[in-house]
């Protein structure tokens, strides 16, 4: 068997950990991925294969929620500003992302959506996903409550005409009046309602996630999108009470039964450890997507950064609006978040499942990212075993050359 290379390591995927593992890639796909004394060849070839202590090999991470990195935000309306940021984050491992964009006016959300509709059709995203106008205003977090709207169904045929197939995903407060009329729009088309900053209770929240996977069930949806999501749980909605409990509690159940995936900000400054241990062993990790919500100071110091029309002030990584204090979004990345996440006591295959099988799942792109499988893109990151990265490989081609210490 002729590969153009092979790598060996500890193999962990979300259904794999292979202690001896080998990966080979021949043009761009995985010709070969498991057990070193299964790989096809001769002894002398299976003997061949170069050995490296302390490297595990994870599948490309999947991220359903950025905002932008390098000092771009994705809201600024940049073709090259978010080629920059979605390189960037190709090289620190997320090699398969979708481009998040706050709320803004109906123009800037127009031109915004065309922006990423060309990084799309590039490669270089999986897709757009709009977390805003149609959000509570109590609930805004760094949302500009200025520019936030009740649901509207012409707004969002104007922005479906801008993203074209592109647009994956919309964050969507489940109580605001007309929010049902787009879910019913949006899920038969394959485009995801995310319940998210919302201030709904529990019937209402759970209303909204059960029409929403329904809507998605529909036959008329091509995408292999089934799944809807919860934005950021816990982040951005009322917490949880034994008296009110809210959306917390009806998101946590639907994940639970495995009809709706949460994301989870596991970066260790939007949720607490603990939490982030409760939710994996309340609803597992197949019904978990670890994401960042980063936003343009990921990979940067800290400092002044805007994100869409507010202004943001990172320090000691930690990013908050300069007239609340609410938490604007995140600067880690998600191997930054898979570490925290093993860290809080989760499994780290459960961790990776959580950052790559699933959310590549929850887009319907299972056969194209998130695992180590052969006839699969060759996406590969290469760790140390303290998740240090050590190298990344994007279809094929290094992004990040491979440190030979990993």
């Amino acid at each position: 068997m002729s590969s153009e290379l092979i790598l060996r390591g500890r193999i962990v995927t979300g259904s794999m950990d292979v202690t001896d593992g080998a990966v080979a890639v021949d043009g761009g796909r995985i010709t070969f991925a498991g057990p070193a004394s299964e790989f096809p060849g001769s002894n002398s070839a299976r003997e061949a294969l170069p050995a490296a202590a302390d490297r595990i090999l994870l599948p490309g991470l999947v991220d359903l929620h950025c905002h932008g990195a390098q000092g771009c935000d994705f809201s600024e309306g940049s073709v090259d500003g978010a080629r920059s940021a979605a390189r960037y984050l190709h090289s620190r491992g997320t090699t398969t992302l979708l481009a998040s964009l706050v709320t803004g006016s109906p123009e800037h959300l127009v031109r915004n959506l065309k922006a990423l509709r060309t990084l799309a059709e590039e490669g270089l995203i999986a897709g757009s996903h709009l977390e805003g106008p149609f959000l509570a205003s109590g609930q805004c977090g760094a949302h500009d409550p200025g520019l936030l709207l009740e649901p509207d169904a012409r707004l969002v045929g104007e922005l479906l005409e801008a993203a074209g197939p592109t647009l994956a995903s919309m964050t969507l407060a489940a109580e605001l009046p007309g929010a049902a009329v787009l879910v019913d729009l949006l899920a038969p088309q394959g485009i995801i309602p995310s319940l998210g900053h919302t201030a709904a209770d529990h019937h209402a929240a759970a209303e909204f996630l059960d029409r929403a996977a329904a809507g998605l069930g529909d036959p008329a949806n091509p995408t292999g999108r089934f799944r809807p999501t919860v934005t950021h749980l816990f982040n951005a909605m009322p917490s949880l009470h034994h008296r009110s409990p809210g959306p917390v509690s009806a998101s946590l159940r639907a994940a639970h039964a495995g009809n709706a995936v949460v994301e989870l900000i596991a970066d260790g400054v939007h949720l607490a450890p603990e939490t982030v241990k409760l939710v994996f062993d309340l609803v597992g990790a197949e019904n978990i997507a670890l994401v960042t919500d980063s936003m343009a100071a990921t990979g940067l110091q800290d400092g002044q950064y805007r994100l869409g029309t507010v202004a943001v002030t990172v320090g000691q990584g930690v990013a908050r609006v300069d007239s609340t204090g609410a938490i604007a979004g995140g600067t880690a990345t998600l191997l930054d978040v898979v570490r925290t996440t093993v860290a809080a006591g989760v499994a780290l295959q459960d961790a990776v499942l959580a950052a790559s099988a699933v959310p590549a799942a929850v887009l319907g792109i299972s056969s194209q990212a998130g695992d180590l499988r052969a006839e699969m893109p060759a996406d590969v990151v290469v760790v140390d075993s303290d998740l240090n990265l050590g190298g990344v490989l994007r279809r094929g081609e290094w992004v990040t050359a491979l440190e030979r210490s990993a």
